[in-house]
């Protein structure tokens, strides 16, 4: 009780700060921007908004003009189930990546998620 009395107020200021103080996004040719959705179609990213480390992966996307669906685990209870049962654990950032030969690679920890995304630019 006294720690979601905790993290409620914290959540809302993580918010606000993060809506302040938002990246832009690189302006691109639309035949560009195109390039890059058609790498980032395959990346969906379980979070929740107001987890800072969520945040940090979010404001990349930004920064980096990164079209990546976004799965909050809090909205919808199938969400939460397939990180779960098919990531392994209930800890978020995640980012699901479908491979073409149909595997699916979890990748926690926002660090690993902001260098595979920062990679992706770099390739691009």
């Amino acid at each position: 009780m006294i720690m979601s009395l905790i993290r409620w107020p914290i959540g809302r200021l993580i918010l606000l700060l993060n809506f302040v103080f938002s990246p832009s996004s690189p302006k691109r040719a639309q035949g560009e921007q195109e390039k890059f959705d058609e790498k980032t179609q395959n990346l969906s990213l379980y979070q929740l908004p107001s987890c800072p480390f969520c945040v940090k992966v979010r404001r990349t996307m930004k920064r980096e003009g990164l079209n990546i669906e976004l799965r909050n685990i809090n909205q919808k209870n199938n969400f939460r189930e397939e990180l779960i049962n098919e990531g392994g654990k209930r800890t978020v950032p995640c980012l699901r990546i479908d491979k073409a030969d149909g595997e699916v690679q979890w990748l926690y920890e926002s660090s690993d998620v902001v260098a595979h995304l920062q990679q992706l630019v770099k390739v691009a």
